[in-house]
């Protein structure tokens, strides 16, 4: 069984290695882990994220037409005030929101804040609080 000092792993393509780092580091305040030529390894609110170089697509992808479900990973926060504070950063920073903070499920028990980003590899971040801490998962 996963314990606390395991850590999730998770590859994901990246366009532009220097553009990655700006946005995961400068911007989203993740820790650079490490950095070769073909990727970079980053400390991703705990987790380990792996942005491998990889070829950009040919024609400009439009943000509002990319699917979200099923390809997004995220963050869920326990403590609401953690949500609020990188929320309020992505908005100081002027990130790329695919879709603002909004509330999910309304009226039911698994209601939850969540807002999403786009990275500069159209890569979707997905950031959520539950009220109802029995609801993250």
């Amino acid at each position: 069984m996963r314990e606390i000092r395991d850590v999730f792993h998770l590859a994901i393509p990246a366009y532009d290695l220097d553009e990655t780092v700006r946005f995961y580091v400068t911007q989203l305040g993740c820790k650079l882990a490490r950095r070769y030529e073909d990727r970079v390894t980053l400390d991703f609110f705990g987790d380990q994220v792996v942005c491998h170089l990889s070829p950009a697509p040919t024609e400009a992808v439009v943000i509002d037409a990319l699917p979200m479900y099923p390809r997004h990973f995220g963050v869920t926060f326990r403590d609401k005030d953690d949500f609020d504070r990188l929320y309020a950063l992505c908005k100081q920073r002027e990130l790329t929101f695919y879709s603002d903070v909004r509330l999910r499920f309304e009226g039911r028990v698994e209601v939850h804040s969540t807002f999403v980003l786009c990275d500069p590899s159209n890569n979707l971040l997905e950031f959520k609080h539950y009220p109802d801490p029995r609801m993250m998962y």
